[in-house]
């Protein structure tokens, strides 16, 4: 197992994420298997996985719950168990205390290794820096009584969001940021832009969603051949991995292995560090491009259509949430972004005039795309 350092800790640097357990539901992700969790988490101990993640809301709740009950067979100092405070429901903010010493009693500990203000995105930024909520002060003072001993982010929202958030009193506090990154999402989601802001911070990175929940775990015949060509024997999810081997600023790996195969597999990955030459970094960005490209819309942030909008809508903004929608075949970040725009600035409020067409320098049928987003977010 490959490690990382971290303020004078040793952790591994695939982390057992667990928002996608084994579960024994006929529709839905509940009652999660415990029995075999328990399996796969003997396994990871075993090769090395020393970090676990879990959340409030994973499984229904049930994450916390199960993934405490396993570990408590194994010495406390023999793993580091990460949680969050669930701020992506704003209905939670005045919950703070409450909530954080549920999260104790529910896994079953004393204190958290590690701990994150959970999914920073834009309806809930403001009420995250709203200091009548006293969330900043409470997890600090956990800090200091030694209930969290690093306390961190994670962001889902744009790089303005994620930059305002750092920008306000939480930044200095934050000693690490978990962010979604895989080689796709590099420049589909401008997690290059993020990655440098957290460099220029010194901010250490935690990874989610490696694999982009699956996508990038089986790829099209074609993009197979590509990969093939440049390492014989690497597996198209090692791809992936291999991708943010080669970024030095990335100290946590964090992947939601739901069975045993997946969980074998990955380790062996992160038995060795090989991380990408530049000619094989290019070719795997440009396969991604191609990916993207041949499904969404290719706008270029120009911004000449804002200005003839009698709505004042930030087009290139809602066409870069659509273009994830479509491309991910739909999922929770556009549908996020989108509840907190004002009425007047959402999808729906495009008249369908095509005044911003007549300028569209790539002919976008922006108009048809704004229509379709609304049926979409349905």
């Amino acid at each position: 197992m490959i490690y990382k350092e971290f303020k004078g800790l040793k952790l591994s640097n695939l982390g057992l994420g667990t928002m996608r357990l084994p579960n024994k539901g006929v529709n839905g992700d509940t009652p999660i298997d415990e029995e075999e969790t328990a399996r796969m988490v003997e396994y990871a101990i075993n090769k090395g996985i020393n970090y676990f993640d879990t959340a409030w809301g994973y499984h229904n709740g049930e994450s916390e719950l199960v993934i405490g009950k396993v570990l408590q067979k194994y010495p406390r100092e023999s793993f580091y168990l990460a949680t969050k405070f669930p701020g992506y429901d704003v209905s939670n903010m005045d919950k703070v205390e409450e909530i954080f010493e549920k999260q104790l009693e529910k896994t079953g500990m004393e204190y958290f290794d590690f701990y994150l203000i959970h999914n920073v995105y834009e309806r809930n930024v403001d009420p995250y820096l709203d200091e009548k909520y006293g969330i900043l002060d409470y997890l600090l003072k956990q800090k200091e009584n030694g209930r969290i001993k690093h306390l961190g982010f994670s962001v889902h929202g744009s790089f303005d969001v994620m930059k305002k958030f750092l920008d306000s009193r939480y930044g200095e506090h934050m000693e690490f940021c978990q962010v979604q990154l895989n080689y796709l999402d590099y420049e589909f989601q401008d997690a290059k832009a993020k990655l440098k802001l957290l460099k220029e911070l010194n901010i250490p990175v935690w990874v989610m969603e490696p694999l982009r929940g699956g996508k990038l775990a089986k790829l099209s015949e074609e993009n197979e051949t590509k990969l093939k060509a440049l390492r014989s024997n690497e597996t198209v999810p090692a791809w992936a991995f291999r991708f943010l081997q080669s970024i030095p600023e990335v100290t946590m790996v964090l992947s939601g292995m739901s069975n045993m195969e997946q969980l074998e597999q990955n380790i062996k990955t992160f038995e060795e560090d090989k991380p990408l030459s530049e000619n094989e970094m290019k070719e795997l960005i440009e396969m991604a491009r191609e990916m993207v490209n041949g499904k969404t819309l290719p706008c270029t942030s120009c911004r000449y259509c804002t200005a003839h909008c009698p709505k004042g809508i930030d087009i290139p903004k809602i066409l870069a949430l659509y273009n994830e929608h479509v491309f991910t075949g739909g999922g929770f970040i556009a549908p996020m972004a989108i509840s907190a725009l004002p009425d007047d600035k959402k999808p729906s409020a495009c008249i369908g005039c095509k005044s911003c067409e007549a300028v569209c320098p790539q002919q976008l049928k922006i108009a048809e795309a704004m229509s379709n987003f609304v049926d979409l977010l349905k």
